[in-house]
């Protein structure tokens, strides 16, 4: 049954140059029934507290949202007034007009409260996410993993029998264009934020750590259930997705208190890379600023530590239900390099594992709890290769995680109650246009780009039988472009010697072209696109295509929000259950 509350009402004996900036949630946010969340009125001028009172239905604030309204004068660095009420929520759901009175204007938000079903429609999900990942990259990542034959594929990726399917739009909240960090949060939380944020709704003030919070699906799954939260991931474990599942700051930027986040949720199973903000400063290649040694917080709090493929496949087997797993100090190498170059760091961490190995040590530690789990995994470093435009990187790491979307289904197959959903965070500006063709005549590579006609089928081949190219630097292969991009030299081929940077920082602090590419033969200079501050490319605006299977998957369907995302998620766990 929907009830309607009536109006928030902030009002005050104010002049015109007081009046009500914002009101935190946004307009026509949408809360879960029953989720805490912190409310602020942020004033564009200098009230004295005796002047402004807060109240819903004619009740004040604190009865309602059940905490106290807190008044601040003058916010921190700002000559303005705000009011805050920290961890409210709202039981009934309902459309919500909330207004803000100063003198003689008016801020009016809406908001929706809502519910879910009373029954769980499923008793695991598997959140499956690939950075960055666009069109381009599903599409390269199944002609390079299982070949075309007279225009057909000759097999089909895991992800894309998934039968249910939605267009996600990823804007933020300050930007038509987003990053990692919003977009997961809206996802996690339900909420869209500005760029940079996790968490929260950014506001005004300096300090990252006291913006209006919004409960994440962990902390959610910790108030209302029982189940087991994993985070598989190869970034860092601090890095904007996979923080984005705990964390509450203004600044995806403050990695060493995300580690504190991430140990004040204690996800069941976490996996990645990331180390260097676990270890105390003391501790050589440390980047914490204290005396803090997360490492032996974790294991004293009972988990089973593994740092290498080899101690991860031991601690599979260890009695200790929770799992710790840190197999680089920053984010673990790109697939291309971890399991067929040996470029990048492997050679400093020889021994990383895999997003397929992870995934399924997870999902098996994970699947003991008979409260069921949510699990999280990342292909983080798609994006990480395609900002560099290191295209073979980037799809080669597609491939990886979609064998991660093949453990998920064949672990669906078996527990039939598991919704499977896989998305990205937002898209880069990448298109197939053809082929690069070797065998063609002449030293310009430029000529040697096929399109149309022209552009015949790659040459690749899988002669192991393991779903990757056997090499990427074949004679006939994709020809993948980015259609933003700084000062760079084209090459028109695979950076087989090691990850590619395009641009070099000048003595201006200019970003130009790094001439370490410029004597390769046929290499073309690119006068960029971007500002010159830009020293890769760029996310794109574009949507995201969502796909889904199990129960409530039905729910994922055409233009959505992500902050649409986690309403189908709380209804598939039944997080806030109606009342009779």
């Amino acid at each position: 049954m929907r009830h309607l509350l009536s109006l928030l009402v902030v009002t005050s004996a104010l002049t015109a140059t007081a009046h009500a900036a914002t009101v935190m949630p946004l307009d026509r946010a949408t809360i879960l029934a029953g989720s805490p969340f912190d409310m602020k009125v942020e004033f564009k001028g200098v009230v004295k507290e005796g002047d402004v009172a807060v109240t819903i239905n004619g009740k004040p604030a604190a009865e309602v949202l059940g905490q106290p309204v807190e008044f601040i004068e003058k916010e921190d660095g700002v000559e303005a007034s705000a009011i805050r009420i920290h961890g409210g929520h709202i039981l009934a759901p309902g459309s919500y007009k909330v207004e803000a009175k100063a003198g003689d204007e008016t801020k009016a938000v809406t908001w929706e409260v809502y519910g879910t079903p009373a029954t769980a429609k499923a008793k695991n999900i598997i959140f499956l996410l690939g950075d960055g990942m666009t069109v381009a990259n599903r599409t390269g990542a199944r002609i390079m993993s299982k070949g075309m034959t007279e225009g057909k594929a000759n097999g089909r990726l895991a992800m894309d029998d998934l039968d249910h399917m939605a267009f996600v739009g990823t804007s933020s909240t300050n930007s038509i264009a987003t990053d990692s960090a919003n977009t997961m949060s809206a996802y996690m939380t339900g909420h869209k934020s500005a760029i940079n944020a996790l968490g929260v709704y950014a506001d005004r003030t300096k300090d990252s750590f006291d913006d209006p919070k919004v409960e994440t699906i962990a902390e959610a799954l910790r108030r209302t259930t029982k189940k087991s939260v994993g985070i598989v991931v190869t970034s860092e474990v601090e890095d904007a997705t996979p923080a984005a599942v705990v964390s509450h700051t203004r600044k995806r930027a403050d990695k060493p208190e995300i580690v504190d986040m991430l140990f004040k949720v204690k996800p069941d199973v976490l996996l990645g890379g990331g180390s260097a903000y676990f270890l105390p400063q003391s501790t050589p290649g440390s980047k914490r600023k204290d005396d803090k040694n997360y490492i032996q917080m974790f294991q004293g709090a009972g988990y089973a530590l593994a740092t290498d493929k080899g101690e991860l496949e031991t601690a599979k087997g260890s009695n200790q239900e929770k799992l710790l797993g840190l197999f680089h100090t920053g984010n673990m190498d790109f697939m291309l390099d971890r399991g067929f170059l040996k470029k990048g760091t492997v050679s400093k961490f020889p021994n990383q594992p895999g997003l397929v190995e992870m995934t399924e040590i997870a999902l098996d530690r994970l699947s003991k709890n008979p409260e069921g789990f949510f699990l999280m995994v990342e292909g983080s470093c798609i994006d990480k290769a395609s900002h560099p435009m290191d295209f073979e990187r980037s799809m080669i790491d597609t491939i990886e995680f979609d064998k991660a979307v093949g453990v998920a289904r064949e672990f669906q197959r078996t527990h039939p109650d598991t919704l499977i959903v896989t998305t990205a965070d937002h898209t880069h500006g990448i298109s197939i246009i053809g082929t690069i063709d070797d065998d063609k005549p002449g030293t310009e590579m430029r000529e040697k780009v096929g399109v149309y006609a022209d552009a015949g089928f790659p040459n690749y081949e899988d002669k192991d039988g393991d779903g990757y190219p056997d090499r990427v630097d074949v004679s006939r292969r994709l020809a993948i472009f980015a259609a933003d991009f700084p000062d760079y030299y084209e090459t028109f081929r695979p950076k087989v010697d090691g990850p590619f940077e395009p641009a070099v920082q000048n003595e201006k602090k200019e970003y130009v072209a790094n001439e370490a590419y410029k004597n390769v033969p046929g290499a073309v200079f690119r006068e960029g696109n971007l500002p010159r501050s830009a020293d890769t490319a760029v996310h794109a605006v574009d949507d995201v295509v969502l796909q889904a299977a199990g129960p409530g998957a039905e729910e994922f369907k055409g233009y959505m929000e992500e902050s649409d995302i986690y309403r189908v998620l709380a209804d598939a766990f039944a997080l806030a259950p109606a009342k009779n």
